[in-house]
């Protein structure tokens, strides 16, 4: 099958069952939409149950093209076999010719544009790497499977099953076709809106706002879920407004669909929980109306969508929302300084300060990736909506899926707001025909590709032309993707020159959607950080282990040792390479017998005792009283003196040391120890590749913006590594 084919053969069967679920469904419960309304619904609510089904699919490893396509045929047949095609609402008062014809050329244009770009060969940062890289996973293996070292992998993946779904047969532009849909189905659902509530230019000209907006179009035409989660939510708000309306008892059903779907798309939508349970009981308390049985009976069908991902996340990694609340469910798998770091991190950007996020939004976009355009810093002015119904349904709904903003400061994450703003928008100005028409006449102009390079930063995430040979394949996707990615031609270096099977190390995110190697990246799980932090201690003199603390004291017979924390550091952890047990100055050995304890991180604790120059137990959160390593020898044993190797971050930790004696009381020992500073006296490079080495990994791949990225060039013979490939961004290394 040609490659174009494939692509519009992959995502245009998944289009079609989703329509065909959602279409079958709303035939079933009777719903009254109109034509437009109907279908764009129907394909967003069938979205919903047809990644349920993907991920029953996929839980018992049943993906394989001929399951996928028997399902296809089997839910587009019957739909149109029992007329569910069929819309049985009344049709709403049309638009003016005038609008008509503007939408129509406006949406023509922008579709355009978008399709061929969606159609291109994938390229996105993230698709390339994790949206994309997991569905590739899931794909060779016909479904989930069990990975522990990327926290991608455990979060929910509503919207990617629907790719794996695309992917089957059109790889991976049939994944960004499907995510496009979504984009058209937004776009066309916001015009319905306006026309329901009896403003049909405010709609036209709200879904050109969202439509022609520059990051919405980026981000809608790559295999990302943001926009499609701004059409789940939206289509959420579009059935519980009908539902006020209508106080119809079937709608529960797709509403509780889309509550549940909603989670599963993305965790931020779990807002999206408390407001549609809210809604109906305030809209049915304030009607004095029975309120248990529907608030039941919604918030089971949610459990449905949102149970499979939590108990996956519960089995697999002992956090149901896993990569975050790693206090709360303490774990091996993800660091608590990784997510208080990765949380700090999204908050800030490399921002100056937040007042440049009003510019950043709407005009720039280098810093944040990307912006909305110029005509969105009319945006206060949706206040104006407040003295409509509507608006203030509207206003409290951008309200209530704008606040995970404050987690995520990238543009991107306000596009599930933006429907709801750019509706208020346009109903602030609902009686000034000749200023929505200016409006969105300035908004395409100014959001065109080659407009918005005149004004917004360099470094803005936007879509740069029309790919037309590339999206048609007249243009080898190969000569495409190598003449235009790095991380693309970093993933062909990977798999060219790693066998099958072997594991590769990457200080940074690689294009995994285009190797099939398995790649274990620098943060992206507690096992890689271990790792990483071993390369580091011999790339960083602050991080070798140079200085000893020792306690001594009168011998004694020691059931137990406990090193203690006592003092709160500012900004470090606390690490110990290794803990010695003394007696005469000579070290006990350690016995198969010894129980080894540590809190936190109890995991990680035999680090500390593994004779390893490059490895450590780490707290991986900042140093704080009560945190300690324990030993229990199994019996007394005879000692006069503890000592503990650290590295100079050691200098803002205090500790004590306890013993307890054979009756089982303890007592403190020495909260004085002597401390002495000396350099390594071994190769910590060759002991670090050796540590990789003996968990499984032959192959590194250092960036040339990694941290000390020419170390590994220039002293390739202490670190045992053998350059085997390159690249125009990184290098890639053979351990010996």
């Amino acid at each position: 099958m040609p490659a174009a084919i494939s692509v519009l053969f992959g995502a245009s069967l998944t289009v079609a069952t989703c329509w065909a679920l959602g279409a079958i469904l709303f035939r079933r419960l009777s719903l009254p939409f109109s034509r437009i309304e109907w279908h764009c619904l129907a394909f967003v609510v069938g979205s919903g149950c047809l990644s349920a089904i993907d991920f029953a699919l996929a839980a018992t490893h049943l993906v394989h093209k001929g399951v996928i396509l028997a399902l296809g045929i089997a839910a587009v047949g019957y739909a149109l076999f029992s007329g569910a095609y069929r819309s049985s609402g009344t049709e709403f008062p049309p638009l003016a010719r005038a609008w008509k014809l503007l939408f129509l050329a406006v949406f023509i244009i922008f579709t355009a544009l978008y399709l061929l770009n969606a159609m291109a060969p994938e390229m996105s940062p993230d698709g390339m790497a994790y949206h994309l890289g997991e569905v590739a996973k899931y794909y060779r293996a016909h479904g989930f499977v069990r990975i522990t070292t990327n926290i991608y992998s455990n979060l929910s993946q509503g919207i990617e099953l629907l790719f794996l779904n695309a992917f089957v047969y059109g790889r991976h532009s049939a994944a960004a076709l499907v995510h496009f849909s979504y984009l058209i189905s937004l776009a066309l659902l916001i015009l319905c809106y306006g026309r329901r509530i009896g403003h049909p230019m405010v709609g036209a000209a709200a879904a050109l706002f969202v439509y022609c907006s520059p990051i919405v179009g980026q981000d809608g035409t790559v295999a990302y879920n943001d926009v499609a989660l701004a059409t789940i939510l939206f289509a959420l708000f579009y059935l519980l407004q009908v539902w006020d309306e209508e106080r119809s008892a079937k709608l529960l059903v797709p509403i509780g669909i889309l509550v549940g779907f909603s989670f599963a798309a993305k965790y931020t939508a779990f807002l999206a929980v408390p407001y549609a349970l809210g809604f109906i009981a305030w809209k049915l308390w304030r009607a004095q109306q029975p309120v248990l049985r529907p608030v039941l009976v919604l918030s089971l069908l949610a459990l449905l969508f949102i149970a499979p991902w939590l108990l996956k996340n519960w089995m697999w990694v002992d956090n149901p929302v896993s990569p975050f609340a790693n206090r709360l469910f303490p774990n091996p798998y993800v660091h608590i300084s990784f997510e208080e770091g990765y949380l700090k991190a999204e908050r800030s950007y490399g921002l100056a300060s937040y007042w440049q996020i009003p510019w950043q939004l709407t005009v720039r976009g280098d810093l944040l990736a990307g912006f909305f355009g110029p005509m969105f810093l009319l945006a206060p002015l949706a206040l104006l909506a407040l003295r409509f119904r509507a608006g203030r349904q509207l206003l409290l709904a951008s309200a209530i899926f704008s606040l995970p903003y404050a987690a995520n400061v990238g543009t991107r994450f306000l596009i599930p707001a933006a429907p709801f703003l750019s509706l208020a928008l346009g109903l602030a100005f609902a009686n000034l025909e000749w200023l929505l028409l200016t409006l969105i006449v300035a908004h395409g102009f100014f959001s065109w590709p080659w407009i918005a390079d005149k004004y917004c930063g360099s470094a803005a995430w936007r879509l740069n032309g029309i790919p037309f040979a590339a999206a048609l394949r007249l243009e080898p996707e190969e000569k495409f993707l190598s003449s235009r990615s790095y991380p693309y031609n970093e993933a062909r270096v990977i798999e060219q020159s790693v066998p099958k099977g072997e594991q590769v190390f990457a200080f940074s995110q690689v294009a995994e959607a285009y190797t099939s190697r398995d790649v274990l990246v620098s943060y992206q799980a507690a096992s890689n950080e271990r790792l990483m932090d071993a390369l580091l201690v011999a790339l960083i003199k602050d991080y070798a282990p140079t200085r000893t603390i020792t306690f001594r004291f009168p011998p004694r017979e020691l059931r137990k040792i406990r090193v203690t924390q006592t003092a709160q550091a500012k900004d470090v952890q606390w690490g110990v390479f290794e803990l010695r047990v003394l007696n005469s100055n000579a070290e006990l050995p350690r016995a198969p017998e010894w129980r080894l304890t540590a809190h936190p991180n109890p995991w990680d604790v035999q680090l500390a005792f593994d004779n390893s120059p490059v490895t450590r137990w780490r707290s991986w959160q900042i140093a704080g009283p009560g945190m300690f390593i324990a030993v229990d020898f199994g019996g007394a044993r005879k000692v006069d003196a503890v000592a503990i190797e650290s590295a100079d971050e050691g200098f803002q930790t205090k500790v004590k040391l306890e013993g307890m004696d054979q009756q089982g009381q303890w007592t403190t020992l020495s909260e004085q120890p002597e401390e002495s500073v000396h350099p390594p006296h071994v190769n910590l490079r060759g002991a670090a590749a050796s540590e990789l080495k003996a968990h499984g990994i032959q192959y590194v791949l250092v960036g040339h913006d990694d941290i000390r990225s020419d170390d590994f060039a220039v002293y390739g013979a202490f670190w045992r590594m053998k350059l085997v490939g390159a690249s125009a961004g990184s290098r890639l290394y053979h351990i010996e």
